[in-house]
């Protein structure tokens, strides 16, 4: 068996992000132990992590090197904080997304880590400057945002608090790229981040949209998924400004007035409720019912509509 890569990594948190973060460090060799307030919520993440990591290899899809098997053997669980975090090199907190519940972690493992570990949080759009304040260890804190589902989808945003540590965050860049992701860093912290400020952007127009009858639900993601996203998968909004002229300055001197001209006839902030959610609601069940049932079966569909993009992007030539 190949050895594992230095130092244990501990997840905080055994809910389907804890999960696919477990699985993550394990493909990259790490030895990695799930902690959770109930052995029974530890004993069934570890089932539901063995018949995932078995299924990809059956698939072609398990990522690293290590056979399915290996990558299981990295991965225990443990229901007592203080043992689960001994030896920790990366403590990753994967709890639910309310501030008071990741700070009374964050407490919890601020009295127990020492000076060598980085605390990392899995939040979503809670700040560094509000999630770490008043801890001891502030400077070996910091975000790292996975996109969801993380074990498809590689991007992980970096975020600081205005204290942390630059050691901290390459120590954590470092580590996402080991374990095959793609870290971004947001130089200073800012409401939603980098990713969600620009989700939100796409979903407050695309609303807008729908809501002023100029396309219906259906045509509306008909633009992402057969237009923006298909090059969007590939490169970025500013790359594509690039080389749809002669370069970034001829766009912009080609179409910098248009686009100004356009973004001041975008409307104010959707409210999301009333008439509109309504029509956006039965357009998305005429295509996906909102039972439990059919919504696994379209995140399935998904999730393996995911893999097989990463894998051609893989095979895609360097650039």
């Amino acid at each position: 068996m190949a050895s594992p890569a230095a130092g244990l990594v501990v997840i905080v948190g055994s809910g389907l992000i804890g999960r696919s973060w477990a699985m993550l460090f394990a493909s990259g060799g790490f030895k990695v132990k799930l902690y959770d307030i109930e052995q029974q919520q530890i004993t069934n993440a570890l089932e539901n992590i063995r018949k995932e990591i078995k299924l990809l290899e059956q698939l072609g899809a398990l990522k690293g090197t290590l056979s399915a098997e290996q990558q299981l053997s990295l991965i225990t669980g443990c229901s007592n904080i203080q043992e689960a975090v001994e030896g920790a090199m990366h403590i990753q907190e994967c709890v639910p997304e309310n501030l008071e519940v990741k700070k009374e972690i964050f407490a919890q493992l601020d009295g127990i880590v020492g000076d060598d570990v980085v605390l990392s949080s899995s939040t979503s759009c809670l700040l560094p400057s509000r999630l770490f304040s008043g801890m001891a260890h502030v400077k070996q804190c910091v975000v790292a945002h996975p996109v969801n589902p993380p074990y498809y989808v590689p991007l992980v945003e970096l975020v600081p608090h205005p204290e942390t540590a630059p050691a901290t965050v390459d120590r954590t860049h470092a580590l996402m790229q080991k374990i095959g992701q793609s870290p971004v860093r947001v130089l200073k912290e800012v409401d939603g981040f980098a990713l969600n400020r620009l989700q939100y952007a796409v979903i407050g127009e695309a609303w807008r949209l729908v809501q002023d009858g100029i396309v219906s639900p259906s045509d509306l993601d008909l633009v992402m998924s057969d237009g923006l996203g298909l090059r969007y998968a590939f490169m970025g909004p500013l790359e594509t400004m690039h080389l749809n002229a002669e370069g970034m300055l001829s766009y912009c001197n080609r179409y910098g007035e248009g686009m100004k001209r356009v973004l001041k006839t975008f409307g104010p902030i959707p409210e999301f409720s009333g008439a509109t959610v309504e029509k956006v609601h039965q357009a998305m069940c005429a295509k996906v019912p909102d039972d439990p049932e059919h919504l696994a079966a379209r995140r399935q569909w998904r999730d393996a509509c995911l893999m097989r993009l990463a894998r051609l992007k893989s095979q895609m030539p360097s650039q």
